[in-house]
């Protein structure tokens, strides 16, 4: 082995200061070659070189003062010319000759060596090897023309007074200023338009023609007209504008041979000039140009970061974003990179938008594009997703890389994103506010399953209106719906608060009931002055602070809002039958909603071991007197407080043997396993150990269990069915909130997930944990598929949008399969709850579609009348959607846009869905009124009621409309005309058979709809006269009757063959179950005298159960925890 230290050469010693003096003797010694780099720019050549071409700075003060140069040879030759006195004679040498003085002369001289000099060392410098390509360049010839004799005439004084052109130099200043553009640029380090350039050389070229037209034509005409400068530059603008007046005109023949050739010229070099300014004006159409950076640093912009702009996205960012009167001076930068759509640019050629949005056709990753946009003065950019993309993934990537682009180029400028899959979240968590889609999706088809209607709840409060939709319609509830639709979510500090600030020191549920009743405005959260939470109910313990910043419901919010005393509130509401406004309450309202003098404290104590009941007052104080109803308290009592002890779960009142060993299999706690980074913990009812994957599989029988279809489990509860096309990660989101842990046992749906391709194992790892969670590979397209996973007995079906189905060639025929999958879901299972999402929301008019329903055709154009009104909100009166049977995930868009102004409602929203959840804040569930709540009587008792016992604050109602139908009847949707007919047979029996109780409002005679529907109905949609003969029109219905029923008939057997061919048991299915139409609605937070009625289903936020455990006293049954979504005795009793 070769020894390596002995062939190291040692280290050189440290440097002392006789090494510095004398220098390093090892350095002399040594072999090693110190090499310079770079040495050809050490030249003098090369030095020239960089100081007149290559450096940016002095090349541009080397074209600025050629440029200086040319234009003072111009003026010295126009001074020579107006110096110069007109020679008598038509004499040749006039022509060649010319009067110029010494001094002038010397002038010129000066500058044509200066001029010659500098061309020539230039062109020395650029010279490659071809000396011809630099003599026969044309500056360089004009150069020697223009040069050349006055440098002879140095030499040869006779050619002092010779014609030289020097006007020519007009062409080489046009050339100099080109390059000391191209070189200012550059110095500047920015890219300027190409437009302002091509602008810059098409006025020059024009200039240049005029001038050399002038100076040609005086010289020439010095042996004819002898034309000043003044008259020569009249005839060149009449000449070159075509219009050819004929009292200045050219003589001689060289002058008109001169005309000639300049005109030939200007035909050919001004064409090219305007087509190229053409086509760079036509690009920069396309592109969008840039905003200017003036505006930019005086007015305030928003950026909006799109893959592709479509129209409906464009007007829903607009009407949202401009809805806010403080945004109303903001400009909108629309940053795109496809070319402007063509509906788009009509859209953008309206005056309202025109001066408000600018689009530009760019990329978010390039930083001239944002530099473009002025992304650095943005007050925020809004980057969206592409949800069309066959690719969802590939959208989100496109997304995240926009994101990261913005936030590289702008660190400062605040970033809303839209994010499509949940997995991909945690590459944006810097963003300031961050919408997952599939989360909301998900999360609001699940309560939707419990809480009716819960996506037009949320879609309602999130999109800005005026509450001015449907009032001017003479339906009643209309009415009620549109001007409810116009509640929001707002904030104020409690201290600076007309509504609140008077309950500082109270409790939140004093303050919550008190402000309703005083002021229509529902309190539903807080969030301390030091704390970043909110915190929705958090219940009667918590006491109000003056800093403490109050989130509530209303029309508007109270700095817009007018108050008056109660002496003008009588005198305004003297007339009034229903309430106006949230700030203004009739006397008997209020009235009313205090209940009676005396208060029974007794009602609301624990009478039973049964657990509090909230029950109907004692039938002796019936006939005496009202049912009286407890006060709320300022502070909180326990003793008076009905708590749910849901971590012992001691709810249900009767326990059988076979609940007590389920409820040993359930315990409750965080989930062991989450199939995504971002998601966020939520305590849930779990398993003690998981489900092996073989037994998660529904219609497939393992070694555990022998079950293949739903029917065979024995379920005590309906089943809730989703059917997707692949088990995303967001269908986690699905599962959770219908698996929390304050939703009660005994009330747990088992979940089937219909599925087009398997599940992976990391799905399957995160759901085995989840009781009563089964998946089946199939698809609603086959009925065996349906049958199997038990759709005869199924509570809800939600229906997911395809991912393969969304990009379309027509962009609304992307819903198509899943419309005609729904309808036929519809016709085959007409009592089953089909809950539906879509892509585009213009396509929710087609679910259950009847073609010959003239109340649907009425509201169709209702919602054309809405929408020309301005309406944002046009689809809202379509029953599906107002029946929550439908909802489109484009709807939340507005979502992300409204959190510009109130940075808060992506927080609200998520707590309220329940993928978010915050200790001490509530959560949001439902009851229904029974006969036994009628009592109740009002809105503003039963809140009272409520906060009073258990703590929960209502929000709103969803409200049915129920009315029976003759056999005969309910086979058909009955037409306006043929009910006019024989409306007045029916009503009589009717109304006897339908007699409603004196406590809940007037509803209709007519078993279909109301009367006052049916007339408004038959006014709008009526297409020609009505028939003459009531007798044909009778056995036409006849007619009508029988082929309708004959079809149920041969859909009904087609059920049960299938039924009976896969061996399950037809019991559970009804063909004739069609028997009633239900007209279904929400109204948030309704006036405090609105009536209840029977099956209102009141929506309530509950506070968390977990915050009010005592520590040393027995837990209490939570009978009062029971959310209705069903119908069951176990729901929450008033």
């Amino acid at each position: 082995m070769v020894d390596l230290e002995s062939e190291v050469p040692p280290l050189p010693p440290r440097y002392r200061f006789r090494d510095l003096l004398l220098g390093d003797q090892g350095w002399q010694n040594d072999d090693r070659v110190q090499v310079e780099f770079y040495m050809n720019e050490n030249t003098f050549k090369e030095r020239l070189k960089l100081f007149f071409i290559k450096n940016q700075r002095s090349s541009l003060r080397i074209r600025l003062f050629n440029f200086s140069l040319k234009l003072l040879s111009c003026l010295l030759y126009i001074i020579r010319v107006l110096l110069e006195n007109p020679s008598q004679g038509n004499e040749w040498s006039h022509i060649f000759w010319v009067n110029r003085s010494l001094p002038l002369w010397g002038l010129q001289v000066s500058v044509a060596l200066i001029s010659l000099f500098e061309t020539i060392l230039l062109g020395y410098l650029s010279y490659k090897g071809n000396i011809w390509e630099q003599i026969l360049r044309v500056p360089f010839i004009l150069e020697i023309i223009n040069a050349v004799p006055f440098i002879i005439s140095i030499f040869w004084p006779s050619l002092r007074t010779l014609f030289v052109p020097v006007f020519l130099n007009c062409w080489l200043a046009k050339h100099a200023l080109e390059n000391m553009i191209n070189d200012l640029h550059r110095a500047i380090q920015r890219t300027q338009s190409a437009m302002f350039n091509q602008v810059l050389i098409l006025i020059s070229t024009l200039l240049c023609l005029i001038f050399t037209c002038i100076c040609g034509i005086q010289h020439l005409e010095r042996i004819g007209k002898k034309l000043n400068l003044f008259d020569s530059l009249y005839f060149c603008i009449v000449t070159f504008s075509t219009v050819g007046f004929g009292d200045v005109t050219p003589e001689t023949w060289s002058s008109k041979l001169f005309v000639v050739a300049m005109i030939c010229v200007a035909l050919v070099v001004l064409p090219i000039q305007f087509e190229q300014l053409a086509y760079l004006w036509m690009e920069r159409q396309k592109s969008g140009g840039n905003y200017s950076r003036h505006r930019a640093q005086t007015e305030k912009h928003v950026v909006l970061c799109v893959s592709s702009l479509k129209i409906d996205l464009l007007m829903d960012f607009l009407n949202e974003f401009y809805a806010h009167p403080r945004l109303q001076d903001y400009y909108v930068v629309i940053l795109c990179p496809t070319e402007m759509d063509v509906q788009v640019r009509r859209v953008l050629q309206i005056p309202m938008w025109s001066q408000r949005v600018i689009y530009l056709q760019g990329s978010a990753l390039k930083d001239q594009d944002l530099l473009r946009a002025k992304m650095d003065d943005a007050e925020a950019c809004f980057i969206l997703s592409s949800r069309c993309e066959v690719d969802r993934t590939s959208s989100d990537h496109q997304t995240i890389l926009r994101a990261w682009a913005v936030k590289d180029f702008a660190p400062n400028c605040p970033l809303y994103v839209q994010i499509l899959k949940p997995e991909n979240k945690f590459h944006i968590k810097f963003a300031d506010h961050v919408v997952c889609e599939e989360e909301f999706k998900y999360a609001m088809l699940a309560l939707n399953c419990i809480c009716p209607a819960t996506s037009t709840l949320i879609t309602l409060l999130v999109h800005t209106s005026r509450g001015q939709e449907g009032q001017q319609s003479p339906e009643q509830w209309q009415k009620m719906y549109g001007r409810c639709s116009g509640n929001e979510v707002y904030h104020i500090v409690l201290e600076e608060s007309t509504f609140f600030a008077e309950y500082e020191g109270k409790s939140f549920t004093y303050a919550s009931f008190h402000a309703h009743k005083k002021f229509g405005v529902c309190l539903i959260g807080v969030r301390r002055e030091d704390n970043k939470n909110i915190l929705l109910n958090p219940g009667p313990r918590y006491i109000m602070n003056a800093t403490d910043i109050c989130f509530y419901i209303n029309i508007t919010k109270e700095e817009n809002s007018a108050f008056k005393n109660q002496d003008q509130q009588r005198k305004s509401n003297i007339s009034r039958s229903f309430y106006h406004g949230p700030s203004r309450l009739p006397v008997h309202s209020i009235i009313a909603s205090m209940g009676t003098v005396a208060i029974d404290l007794q009602d609301t104590s624990c009478r039973s071991a049964s657990g509090p009941t909230l029950s109907l007052p004692s039938e002796g104080s019936k006939e005496i007197r009202r049912p009286s109803i407890a006060p709320v308290l300022e502070v909180a009592d326990t003793s008076s407080i009905q708590t749910c002890d849901l971590l012992s779960d001691q709810s249900e009142d009767e326990t059988t043997p076979d609940e007590i060993s389920s409820n040993l299999e359930y315990a409750k706690g965080y989930p062991p396993y989450s199939p995504y980074i971002g998601s966020s913990p939520t305590f849930c009812h779990l398993l003690h150990e998981k489900v092996p994957f073989c037994c998660l599989r529904l219609d497939k029988s393992c070694q555990h269990n022998y079950y293949e279809d739903a029917k065979a489990y024995g379920f005590k509860n309906k089943l809730i069915i989703v059917a997707a096309e692949t088990a995303g990660n967001g269908l986690y989101n699905f599962i959770v909130p219908l698996r929390a842990y304050y939703r009660p046992k005994k009330e747990l749906n088992p979940i089937v997930l219909l599925l087009d391709n398997p599940p992976d194992m990391h799905f399957l790892d995160a759901i085995c944990w989840f009781p009563m969670v089964y998946y089946m590979v199939g698809s609603i397209d086959n009925l065996d598929d349906l049958l199997r996973c038990g759709v005869t007995f199924a509570a809800n079906m939600v229906v997911v949008d395809k991912e393969s189905t969304m990009s379309a060639e027509e962009d609304y025929m992307a819903d198509a399969k899943t419309i005609v999958n729904v309808q036929t879901l519809f016709r085959l299972f007409s009592s089953l709850s089909i809950i539906t999402e879509l892509t585009h929301p213009a396509n929710m008019r087609f679910m259950q579609f009847r073609a010959k329903d003239c109340y649907s055709l009425a509201l169709s154009k209702l919602e054309k009348k809405e929408r020309e009104r301005g309406s944002n909100l046009a689809f809202m009166f379509r029953l599906p959607f107002a029946a929550g049977r439908v909802f489109s995930i484009s709807m939340l868009d507005t979502l992300l846009y409204q959190s510009f102004v109130k940075d808060y409602m992506i927080s609200i929203t998520r707590l309220l869905l329940g993928l978010d959840t915050t200790p001490g804040s509530g959560f949001l569930c439902s009851m229904k009124i029974t006969e036994e709540d009628l009592w109740i009587r009002t809105y503003a008792r039963l809140y009272q009621k409520l906060c009073s016992s258990t703590g929960d604050v209502p929000i709103g109602i969803y409200r049915t409309e129920t009315q029976k139908l003759t056999t005969s009847e309910s086979q058909i949707s009955i037409s306006v005309e043929e009910w006019e007919d024989t409306k007045d047979t029916k009503e009589q029996g009717h109304h006897r058979s339908n007699h409603r109780n004196s406590t809940s409002s007037d509803q209709s005679d007519h078993p279909l709809l109301r009367r006052k529907s049916m007339q408004w109905a038959r006014r709008l949609s009526r297409k020609g006269p009505k028939h003459s003969g009531k007798t044909a029109e009778k056995i036409t219905q006849q007619r009508l009757n029988l082929y309708r029923r004959s079809e149920r008939q041969e859909l009904a057997e087609l059920v049960k063959n299938r039924m009976k061919h896969l061996g399950l048991s037809t019991v559970g299915y009804d063909e004739m179950n069609d028997h009633q139409s239900t007209l279904s609605y929400i109204l948030i937070n309704p006036s405090p005298d609105t009536r209840l009625e029977l099956n209102d289903v009141v929506y309530l936020i509950r506070p968390d159960p977990l915050a009010y455990l005592p520590n040393s006293e027995p837990s209490r049954k939570n009978s009062i925890c029971n959310a209705t979504g069903q119908d069951s005795r176990e729901e929450t009793q008033l």
